[in-house]
């Protein structure tokens, strides 16, 4: 586990704010010289914590309007068919994100399309023809909120 001290955690939470911020800002923000920030984020960098940076988009913007969870059952659990399933999940161009879990399903494959007709054909032409699927059922979402602000709990 990586343990970050509180100049550690504030760089980590001005980053996560806006990370396209010039070093010299990030410095100032946090009450550090630059030459330190510079190699604090490094570090933060090389032990794993900072893992990258990215640009939000609008999945609006982009037409893709409707949002679904799909929970999803396959057999036989077996590593071979559950790693088959969530590198051909992950692979969609409509799929943001997957998820493997414990309990009654045992995938949540987070989509999103143009229209709730895109989303039935989503479901029909790439999963209903699945020999490992032995069940689905989608959750349309209406909205949706995130943190986006990660920080270490003690």
């Amino acid at each position: 586990m990586a343990v970050v001290d509180d100049i550690d955690s504030a760089l980590v939470r001005e980053l996560q704010a806006n990370a396209r911020q010039t070093n010299r800002d990030l410095a100032r923000a946090v009450g550090i010289a630059p030459s330190t920030c510079l190699e604090r984020v490094r570090l933060l960098r090389d032990r794993g914590v900072i893992t990258g940076y990215h640009a939000e988009v609008s999945l609006t913007a982009l037409g893709r309007d409707v949002q679904a969870l799909l929970h999803v059952q396959v057999r036989p659990l077996t590593r071979t068919v559950i790693e088959g399933f969530k590198s051909y999940a992950a692979g969609l161009p409509e799929v943001l994100s997957v998820f493997v879990l414990a309990g009654g399903d045992d995938f949540l494959v987070h989509v999103a399309v143009p229209s709730v007709d895109s989303l039935h054909a989503f479901l029909m032409d790439r999963f209903s023809d699945r020999r490992e699927i032995v069940g689905f059922r989608s959750s349309i979402i209406y909205q949706h909120a995130r943190n986006r602000m990660v920080e270490q709990l003690d």
